[in-house]
């Protein structure tokens, strides 16, 4: 299996920032201009959604995890490393095979669990989800 090569993220996080404050005043301007469809309102809070959280407060298994990302595995499950399609439309657009997702053990669970890492092609571009996609944080890995 082929896995996408992560680039040099230069100002990511700027972009992040700037493409949320883009979304508040469009969301405003929406809300009291015109009706919103409803795929339209979806996308528009989607991103909003994505929350943030520090690498130390990670899971012990999600710094696992992320450790075998780095390494390129090798995996514990056969669908760690593949397409993640972002049905839910949480995390910001992109183009398909853009981001991929890892399991994060669950300690007790017979199966995969509901955590998972999601990684997007730009260098510690990496999500959390600890409900099975019902959620992201991305996580800031300088604390």
């Amino acid at each position: 299996m082929r896995f996408p090569p992560r680039i040099a993220r230069a100002g990511a996080l700027g972009a992040l920032a700037a493409s949320l404050f883009v979304a508040g005043p469009a969301l405003t301007t929406q809300a009291t201009a015109a009706p919103v469809t409803a795929a339209a309102s979806v996308s528009s809070v989607a991103v909003a959604d994505v929350g943030d959280i520090c690498y130390s407060e990670l899971p012990t298994e999600a710094h696992e995890t992320l450790d075998l990302i780095e390494k390129g595995g090798p995996y514990p499950y056969p669908q760690d490393g593949t397409v993640f399609q972002n049905r839910e439309g949480i995390l910001p657009d992109q183009s398909e095979g853009y981001y991929h997702e890892y399991t994060v053990e669950t300690p007790g669970s017979d199966d995969r669990g509901a955590r998972r890492i999601v990684t997007g092609e730009k260098e510690q571009e990496d999500y959390y989800t600890a409900d099975h996609y019902a959620s992201f944080d991305l996580v800031d890995h300088s604390c």
